[in-house]
């Protein structure tokens, strides 16, 4: 809304007003604001949740320390969304098909984690959300998403090209003239590292474009929905989802600002997208608004995200991803969310399968996720991995886990320039 009003008053040339045409200075605003939120009103939030009994249901997995959590208000994901939310609508350009994309994605899973709480909570079933709601919601959004990305005339994007100087052999980077509609996306450690998804399915011929975009649609519900899960098993320590999401929004938010300027996309060789550089502005809002409530949920915790939070931070980063075309960077960029969803998979998939063989299950880790297996002492007969035999402390698996964090933040962007 500021943002309109100073395009107004640049119409009528006020002094000042053009500060808004610089993504740089509606991004620090962004994220003042959604800082300045997160804290001050989060606090009331808090109040707020205490007062309605709001409280996290805490079951006894036999961890140092866990059963103190007991009647921590949870739902503070509301705090991340109305920090995220209203900076975005004051600075930022929401007829922008991407920013419109961005808060669409917040208020879908805000909805969808929120329902989850208030089950948990208000109807005292610790399961939540049944599971396939879950995913059909996910889906849903990755379905949007997609379909948008296919048919909106606002999402393009300019090949880089290699072009050698035949007199001194110097290699430039050039961008085709055009804006064109294309399912490509960027690869790492590729020299000219754009992969074009219909190159998968050439053999359909004629249709191979389409199909790409089919191929496309689907990668694309499958990335949100597991990052997505991927955060949501992450939030098990106080700060733990919060502070890595903010390493990894902070990445994402660098690669938005050098994709959407062609002469940093020329640099790195990567593809040039116009117009996305809107989305620096949101992410700005995002990591202010995950720093403001690492205030509050910073060990030992006054407030957890809950699935409001979880699932929504997942979905945002997704979906951010997907639309300055690095999803296939997010394996390297958010590994510890998908090795979280990784340790679950085989241990349930080990134990039914010795269960099976053998008449009782049998375990890979003390337990998962994998957060947990640190936490909990070892000692644990049918674990095929016993170490670190003593429980390390929470406080200090967090830590340990925002500095891999930030060692993948940077591999990440080593990937673009090593190929």
């Amino acid at each position: 809304m500021i943002y309109y009003l100073f395009q107004w008053l640049d119409d009528f040339g006020v002094p000042g007003a053009r500060l808004m045409d610089y993504i740089t200075f509606r991004s620090g605003c962004a994220l003042v604001l959604s800082l300045f939120i997160a804290v001050i009103f989060g606090r009331k939030i808090i109040d707020r949740l205490q007062m309605m009994q709001v409280g996290e249901i805490i079951r006894d997995l036999g961890l140092e320390g866990q059963m103190k959590k007991t009647g921590t208000p949870t739902m503070g994901g509301v705090i991340i969304i109305i920090a995220i939310l209203v900076p975005c609508l004051l600075v930022g350009n929401i007829g922008n098909v991407y920013m419109a994309l961005m808060l669409i994605a917040t208020l879908w899973l805000g909805v969808l984690g929120g329902l989850d709480d208030y089950i948990k909570v208000h109807r005292h079933d610790k399961d939540g959300l049944k599971g396939k709601f879950k995913i059909v919601g996910q889906i849903g959004l990755g379905l949007m998403v997609g379909l948008t990305m296919v048919f909106s005339p606002d999402i393009v994007m300019r090949e880089n090209v290699e072009m050698r100087n035949v007199e001194n052999s110097e290699v430039v980077i050039e961008y085709v003239q055009e804006d064109v509609k294309t399912p490509q996306t960027t690869i790492p450690f590729v020299k000219n590292n754009n992969f074009d998804y219909s190159w998968l399915t050439s053999w359909m011929g004629r249709g191979a474009t389409a199909g790409g975009w089919i191929l496309f649609v689907l990668v694309v519900i499958f990335v949100v929905t597991a990052t997505s899960n991927g955060a949501n098993l992450t939030d098990g320590l106080d700060g733990l989802a919060t502070g890595t999401s903010a390493i990894i929004g902070t990445a994402l938010a660098i690669m938005a600002y050098l994709g959407a300027n062609i002469i940093y996309s020329s640099y790195l060789n990567i593809m040039y997208i116009p117009g996305s550089e809107e989305l620096v502005v949101y992410m700005a809002a995002f990591i202010g608004a995950l720093v403001g409530f690492l205030w509050y949920n910073a060990y030992p915790a006054q407030v957890f995200m809950g699935d409001t939070g979880s699932l929504t931070i997942g979905g945002i980063i997704a979906v951010f991803a997907i639309l300055i075309r690095k999803e296939l960077l997010l394996p390297i960029l958010c590994a510890i969310f998908f090795v979280e969803d990784l340790s679950v998979i085989i241990q349930v998939a080990y134990f039914k399968i010795t269960k099976k063989r053998y008449g009782e299950g049998r375990r890979v880790f003390k337990m998962t996720p994998l957060h947990h297996h640190f936490q909990k002492q070892g000692g644990i007969v049918t674990a095929l991995i016993q170490k670190p035999m003593q429980a390390i402390p929470e406080s200090k698996i967090v830590t340990r886990f925002w500095i891999v964090g930030i060692m993948l933040a940077v591999i990440t962007f080593v990937t673009l320039k090593i190929r």
